[in-house]
């Protein structure tokens, strides 16, 4: 995971908060000072805010949950879809579909549906259709990619949500809470931080402030990523390991051992001489009487 160093952030401008007027009174803790009648953020809390969020996102990432990046606004979107499709991870640039998780089943209806368009597109049903007919379905095609596109993959409620204003973004933050979905959030000065659960204080409107921080958080996901790969594998390489084993042992039992196969050669060649040898004594003993009554005669 990358050392998240307060040079870079003050490069990239995350201490500028919003006008002292239009400050929430709860951001005071992360507030460093006031100039020019702008709040500036203490960047030695985001550091260590930055290194907690990561760590938690880590955990979730390396569990096999899905992350959900939300951000809407015009300066963030590019930023976060491309962060958030580097690690497979679902996001939202558009607008907030009213009941994304809250009632998350109808939402998957609707992902459906765009996958039955493309499977009628492939199968060649849709060219049965009249002219109108395929244009309207073309026009719903385009309207549920621009919107729900993003989550194609998204089968479950996630893990956890990132969001970058939660100001503007605050229907999904309502959502997750009545959920109660883990929340991490870009927070500025003019946001109340008590409505989530992992506070990144940050400036969340400069485009350099947003993608220093997703950056970050994305290099989180992946190393998250990275560590479940390398547990699948060793348990994978276990598993074989313990077969062969197992395959060994079995053989081993099976096929005796050429010591083995001399011993029971012998032993059975010992059992068929026996008789033989019994029956030479047998025939000595007889012999024996047979001169002892001679010369008694004699």
């Amino acid at each position: 995971m990358a050392q998240t160093n307060v040079k870079d952030l003050l490069t990239a401008g995350v201490h500028f908060g919003h006008l002292t007027r239009k400050w929430n009174p709860n951001m005071a803790p992360y507030i460093y000072m006031e100039r020019n009648g702008i709040h500036i953020i203490s960047l030695y809390k985001t550091v260590a805010k930055i290194e907690e969020a990561s760590m938690a996102l880590k955990k979730i990432a390396a569990s096999g949950r899905k992350i959900l990046f939300v951000a809407t606004k015009k300066q963030a979107k590019d930023i976060v879809s491309e962060s958030a499709q580097k690690v497979k991870m679902p996001y939202i640039t558009e607008r907030w579909p009213g009941g994304m998780l809250t009632n998350f089943v109808t939402i998957r209806k609707a992902v459906k549906k765009m996958a039955a368009i493309d499977r009628m597109k492939k199968d060649g049903t849709f060219e049965t259709l009249s002219k109108k007919e395929k244009l309207q379905v073309d026009r719903l095609r385009t309207k549920l990619e621009k919107n729900l596109g993003s989550i194609n993959d998204m089968t479950r409620l996630p893990g956890a949500l990132f969001v970058v204003d939660i100001k503007r973004e605050h229907i999904a933050i309502k959502e997750a809470q009545k959920l109660k979905i883990p929340i991490f959030a870009m927070v500025d000065t003019n946001s109340d931080p008590r409505e989530v659960d992992f506070v990144i204080p940050a400036n969340d409107d400069a485009t350099k402030s947003i993608d220093k921080i997703m950056s970050l958080m994305v290099d989180a996901v992946q190393d998250g990523l990275q560590e479940r790969k390398n547990e699948k594998e060793s348990q994978e390489q276990a598993q074989t390991e313990e077969s062969a084993k197992t395959e060994k042992s079995e053989t081993a039992t099976e096929t005796p051992s050429a010591l083995q196969e001399e011993e029971i050669s012998a032993v059975e060649q010992a059992k068929d001489e026996a008789p033989v040898l019994e029956a030479d004594k047998e025939q000595v003993a007889v012999e024996k009487d047979t001169d002892t009554g001679s010369k008694k005669n004699n």
